[in-house]
């Protein structure tokens, strides 16, 4: 438990930040089942504008902190290939 005012004011400040953080990676993971659901079913114009509002959203994730740059760019890539090699 915090016991100096700095580490109670610290708790205080990891609590709302886990909460954006928490949303942040909730709506990533909305836009990236968004881009599965249309790869599944096929439709190469909903897959492409599906991925073309995931990738920002990725990239806002590396430069908030929640997610790597690397896995960002992994994810981006390889939902890319699936996307163009829709027929």
């Amino acid at each position: 438990m915090a016991n100096t005012p700095q580490s109670k004011k610290r708790a205080r400040q990891n609590e709302r930040r886990q909460a954006v953080n928490k949303a942040r990676r909730s709506r990533i993971r909305t836009h990236l089942r968004k881009v599965e659901e249309a790869i599944t079913s096929g439709d190469k114009d909903a897959a492409t504008a599906a991925l073309r509002a995931a990738q920002p959203e990725l990239m806002r994730g590396v430069t908030k902190g929640v997610l790597h740059k690397n896995t960002a760019s992994r994810k981006v890539s390889r939902l890319a290939a699936r996307v163009k090699a829709l027929a």
